[in-house]
Protein backbone atom coordinates (compact mmCIF):
# COMPACT_ATOMS: atom_id res chain seq x y z
CA UNK A 1 0.00 0.00 0.00
CA UNK A 2 1.32 3.38 -1.21
CA UNK A 3 1.87 5.69 1.86
CA UNK A 4 1.95 9.60 1.79
CA UNK A 5 4.82 11.46 3.68
CA UNK A 6 5.88 14.55 4.23
CA UNK A 7 9.37 15.40 4.61
CA UNK A 8 10.94 19.15 5.92
CA UNK A 9 14.13 19.51 4.74
CA UNK A 10 13.70 17.24 1.75
CA UNK A 11 16.30 19.00 -0.85
CA UNK A 12 19.55 17.97 0.77
CA UNK A 13 21.33 16.28 3.71
CA UNK A 14 19.41 13.45 6.03
CA UNK A 15 15.91 14.71 4.42
CA UNK A 16 16.97 14.03 0.85
CA UNK A 17 18.72 10.86 1.76
CA UNK A 18 15.46 10.16 3.72
CA UNK A 19 12.76 10.89 0.92
CA UNK A 20 14.48 9.04 -1.93
CA UNK A 21 14.65 5.57 0.73
CA UNK A 22 10.84 6.71 1.03
CA UNK A 23 10.37 6.77 -2.86
CA UNK A 24 12.22 3.64 -3.47
CA UNK A 25 9.71 1.52 -0.99
CA UNK A 26 6.95 3.05 -3.22
CA UNK A 27 5.86 5.74 -1.04
CA UNK A 28 4.56 9.32 -2.41
CA UNK A 29 6.96 11.89 -0.66
CA UNK A 30 5.80 15.54 -0.21
CA UNK A 31 8.88 17.62 0.03
CA UNK A 32 9.44 20.57 1.96
CA UNK A 33 12.14 23.15 2.04
CA UNK A 34 13.06 26.89 0.45
CA UNK A 35 13.52 25.45 -2.81
CA UNK A 36 13.45 22.12 -5.39
CA UNK A 37 10.56 20.83 -2.97
CA UNK A 38 7.51 20.00 -4.16
CA UNK A 39 6.25 22.82 -1.25
CA UNK A 40 8.69 25.86 -0.83
CA UNK A 41 7.81 27.62 2.51
CA UNK A 42 10.23 29.17 4.94
CA UNK A 43 9.90 27.57 8.33
CA UNK A 44 11.86 30.27 10.05
CA UNK A 45 8.85 32.32 9.41
CA UNK A 46 5.47 32.05 10.76
CA UNK A 47 3.73 33.21 7.44
CA UNK A 48 6.08 30.36 6.01
CA UNK A 49 5.17 27.59 8.59
CA UNK A 50 1.40 28.35 7.73
CA UNK A 51 2.06 27.89 3.63
CA UNK A 52 3.47 24.52 4.65
CA UNK A 53 0.87 23.77 6.45
CA UNK A 54 -1.36 24.73 3.96
CA UNK A 55 0.17 23.15 0.84
CA UNK A 56 0.69 19.88 2.07
CA UNK A 57 -2.69 19.31 3.20
CA UNK A 58 -3.53 20.53 -0.58
CA UNK A 59 -1.01 18.14 -2.17
CA UNK A 60 -1.84 15.16 0.64
CA UNK A 61 -5.66 15.36 -0.58
CA UNK A 62 -6.49 15.19 3.30
CA UNK A 63 -4.60 11.80 3.93
CA UNK A 64 -1.42 11.86 5.13
CA UNK A 65 0.66 8.84 7.02
CA UNK A 66 3.51 10.24 8.35
CA UNK A 67 5.46 13.37 8.97
CA UNK A 68 9.48 13.41 9.22
CA UNK A 69 10.87 16.77 10.65
CA UNK A 70 14.12 16.97 9.21
CA UNK A 71 14.77 20.87 8.50
CA UNK A 72 17.14 22.61 10.38
CA UNK A 73 19.93 24.78 10.63
CA UNK A 74 23.25 25.27 12.70
CA UNK A 75 24.86 28.47 13.95
CA UNK A 76 24.92 30.94 16.54
CA UNK A 77 21.66 33.03 15.55
CA UNK A 78 18.12 33.25 16.28
CA UNK A 79 17.18 31.63 13.13
CA UNK A 80 18.54 28.24 14.91
CA UNK A 81 15.76 28.65 17.23
CA UNK A 82 13.27 29.76 14.87
CA UNK A 83 13.78 26.72 12.56
CA UNK A 84 14.90 24.10 14.82
CA UNK A 85 12.11 24.43 17.57
CA UNK A 86 9.43 26.53 15.90
CA UNK A 87 9.24 25.27 12.46
CA UNK A 88 9.28 21.54 13.23
CA UNK A 89 6.68 22.02 16.20
CA UNK A 90 4.24 24.17 14.12
CA UNK A 91 4.48 21.73 11.06
CA UNK A 92 3.75 18.59 13.48
CA UNK A 93 0.83 20.37 15.34
CA UNK A 94 -0.49 22.26 12.27
CA UNK A 95 -0.27 18.54 10.22
CA UNK A 96 -1.65 16.46 13.47
CA UNK A 97 -5.38 16.56 12.95
CA UNK A 98 -5.12 14.95 9.24
CA UNK A 99 -1.78 12.81 10.66
CA UNK A 100 -4.70 11.11 13.21
CA UNK A 101 -6.98 9.76 10.64
CA UNK A 102 -4.67 8.10 8.96
CA UNK A 103 -4.80 4.06 9.81
CA UNK A 104 -1.16 3.67 11.05
CA UNK A 105 -0.02 7.08 11.80
CA UNK A 106 3.45 7.90 12.61
CA UNK A 107 5.97 11.19 12.97
CA UNK A 108 9.58 11.47 13.33
CA UNK A 109 11.76 14.63 14.24
CA UNK A 110 15.85 14.71 13.68
CA UNK A 111 17.07 16.10 17.32
CA UNK A 112 20.93 16.04 17.48
CA UNK A 113 23.54 14.52 20.24
CA UNK A 114 24.57 17.98 20.66
CA UNK A 115 20.95 18.78 22.50
CA UNK A 116 21.97 15.95 25.09
CA UNK A 117 25.47 16.40 26.01
CA UNK A 118 26.39 20.13 24.87
CA UNK A 119 25.76 23.07 27.66
CA UNK A 120 22.31 25.25 26.47
CA UNK A 121 21.02 28.16 27.59
CA UNK A 122 17.61 27.44 29.88
CA UNK A 123 16.09 30.25 29.54
CA UNK A 124 16.25 29.99 26.06
CA UNK A 125 14.80 26.50 25.98
CA UNK A 126 12.57 27.50 28.50
CA UNK A 127 11.08 30.23 26.41
CA UNK A 128 10.55 27.37 23.58
CA UNK A 129 8.83 24.71 25.79
CA UNK A 130 6.28 28.00 27.14
CA UNK A 131 5.59 28.08 23.30
CA UNK A 132 7.00 32.28 23.43
CA UNK A 133 8.69 32.88 19.99
CA UNK A 134 9.64 36.12 20.42
CA UNK A 135 10.88 35.93 24.08
CA UNK A 136 12.71 32.45 22.82
CA UNK A 137 14.31 34.86 19.66
CA UNK A 138 15.05 38.01 22.63
CA UNK A 139 16.89 35.97 24.66
CA UNK A 140 18.87 34.37 21.40
CA UNK A 141 19.84 37.78 20.83
CA UNK A 142 21.36 38.23 24.25
CA UNK A 143 23.10 35.50 24.03
CA UNK A 144 24.72 35.93 20.98
CA UNK A 145 25.65 39.89 22.65
CA UNK A 146 27.23 38.24 25.75
CA UNK A 147 29.14 35.64 23.45
CA UNK A 148 27.05 32.88 24.42
CA UNK A 149 25.81 32.35 20.82
CA UNK A 150 27.11 28.96 20.23
CA UNK A 151 24.69 27.59 23.06
CA UNK A 152 21.88 28.62 20.38
CA UNK A 153 22.01 25.32 18.53
CA UNK A 154 22.18 22.71 21.32
CA UNK A 155 19.36 24.78 23.38
CA UNK A 156 17.08 24.53 20.06
CA UNK A 157 17.60 20.46 19.86
CA UNK A 158 17.50 20.04 23.57
CA UNK A 159 14.20 22.30 23.73
CA UNK A 160 12.71 19.87 20.46
CA UNK A 161 13.91 16.52 22.24
CA UNK A 162 12.08 17.36 25.87
CA UNK A 163 8.55 19.19 23.99
CA UNK A 164 8.37 15.69 22.07
CA UNK A 165 8.76 13.91 25.20
CA UNK A 166 6.48 15.83 26.45
CA UNK A 167 3.54 15.49 24.10
CA UNK A 168 4.43 12.24 22.61
CA UNK A 169 2.30 10.35 25.13
CA UNK A 170 -0.80 12.87 25.69
CA UNK A 171 -4.21 12.44 24.49
CA UNK A 172 -3.31 14.26 20.67
CA UNK A 173 -0.53 12.05 19.87
CA UNK A 174 -0.38 8.33 21.19
CA UNK A 175 -4.08 8.40 22.40
CA UNK A 176 -4.66 8.86 19.01
CA UNK A 177 -2.42 6.47 17.70
CA UNK A 178 0.65 8.47 16.63
CA UNK A 179 3.74 7.23 16.94
CA UNK A 180 5.88 10.63 17.58
CA UNK A 181 9.78 9.62 17.75
CA UNK A 182 13.22 11.37 17.21
CA UNK A 183 16.56 10.45 16.21
CA UNK A 184 19.60 12.30 17.50
CA UNK A 185 22.38 11.49 15.00
CA UNK A 186 26.24 12.67 16.03
CA UNK A 187 28.00 13.88 13.26
CA UNK A 188 26.49 13.52 9.54
CA UNK A 189 28.09 14.31 6.36
CA UNK A 190 25.91 16.90 5.04
CA UNK A 191 26.31 20.05 3.42
CA UNK A 192 25.22 21.73 6.51
CA UNK A 193 28.63 19.98 8.13
CA UNK A 194 30.72 21.18 4.84
CA UNK A 195 32.14 23.70 6.12
CA UNK A 196 33.27 22.19 9.72
CA UNK A 197 35.11 19.48 8.10
CA UNK A 198 36.97 22.36 5.62
CA UNK A 199 38.38 23.89 9.36
CA UNK A 200 41.39 21.93 10.44
CA UNK A 201 40.43 22.93 13.80
CA UNK A 202 36.88 21.98 13.78
CA UNK A 203 37.70 19.13 13.05
CA UNK A 204 40.11 18.46 15.69
CA UNK A 205 37.02 19.77 18.31
CA UNK A 206 34.78 17.70 16.67
CA UNK A 207 36.55 14.50 17.25
CA UNK A 208 36.86 15.58 20.92
CA UNK A 209 33.59 16.49 21.39
CA UNK A 210 31.40 14.12 19.17
CA UNK A 211 33.38 10.97 19.34
CA UNK A 212 32.01 8.28 17.09
CA UNK A 213 33.70 4.77 17.90
CA UNK A 214 31.81 3.21 15.70
CA UNK A 215 32.57 3.38 12.31
CA UNK A 216 33.15 7.04 12.44
CA UNK A 217 31.21 10.09 10.52
CA UNK A 218 27.90 9.16 9.58
CA UNK A 219 26.85 9.51 5.96
CA UNK A 220 22.58 10.95 5.87
CA UNK A 221 21.81 7.81 4.20
CA UNK A 222 22.07 5.88 8.00
CA UNK A 223 20.13 8.36 9.53
CA UNK A 224 17.45 8.32 7.01
CA UNK A 225 17.32 4.60 7.68
CA UNK A 226 16.52 4.62 11.29
CA UNK A 227 13.77 7.26 10.66
CA UNK A 228 12.39 4.93 7.70
CA UNK A 229 11.86 2.33 10.68
CA UNK A 230 10.62 5.36 13.24
CA UNK A 231 7.75 5.67 10.62
CA UNK A 232 6.95 2.43 9.38
CA UNK A 233 3.72 0.72 10.08
CA UNK A 234 5.86 -1.64 11.77
CA UNK A 235 6.91 0.54 14.85
CA UNK A 236 3.84 -0.05 16.94
CA UNK A 237 4.87 0.79 20.14
CA UNK A 238 7.44 3.62 20.26
CA UNK A 239 6.36 6.75 22.00
CA UNK A 240 8.41 9.86 23.12
CA UNK A 241 11.77 8.52 22.13
CA UNK A 242 15.15 9.82 21.56
CA UNK A 243 17.23 7.46 19.75
CA UNK A 244 20.55 8.28 19.29
CA UNK A 245 22.00 7.19 15.58
CA UNK A 246 25.41 8.65 17.20
CA UNK A 247 28.30 5.70 16.50
CA UNK A 248 28.85 5.03 19.88
CA UNK A 249 28.91 8.91 20.52
CA UNK A 250 26.14 9.95 23.98
CA UNK A 251 27.53 6.49 25.39
CA UNK A 252 31.07 7.58 25.17
CA UNK A 253 30.46 11.32 26.77
CA UNK A 254 27.78 10.48 29.08
CA UNK A 255 29.30 7.14 30.30
CA UNK A 256 27.98 3.54 31.50
CA UNK A 257 26.00 5.36 34.34
CA UNK A 258 23.18 7.09 32.50
CA UNK A 259 20.96 5.00 30.56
Amino acid sequence: MTRKIAVSGSASGIGRALAGLLREQGDQVIGIDLKDADVCADLGTRDGRALAVESVLRLAGGALDGVVACAGVAGGTPLTVRVNYFGVVALLEGLRPVLAAAPAPRAAVVCSIAGGIQPVDPDVVAACLEGDEDAAVALAERAIERGAGALLYPSSKSALARWLRRVAVTPGWAGTGISLNAIAPGIVLTPMTAPLFADEAMRAVMATAVPMPLNGHARPEAIGEALRWLISPANTHMAGQVVYVDGGAEATVRGPDVY
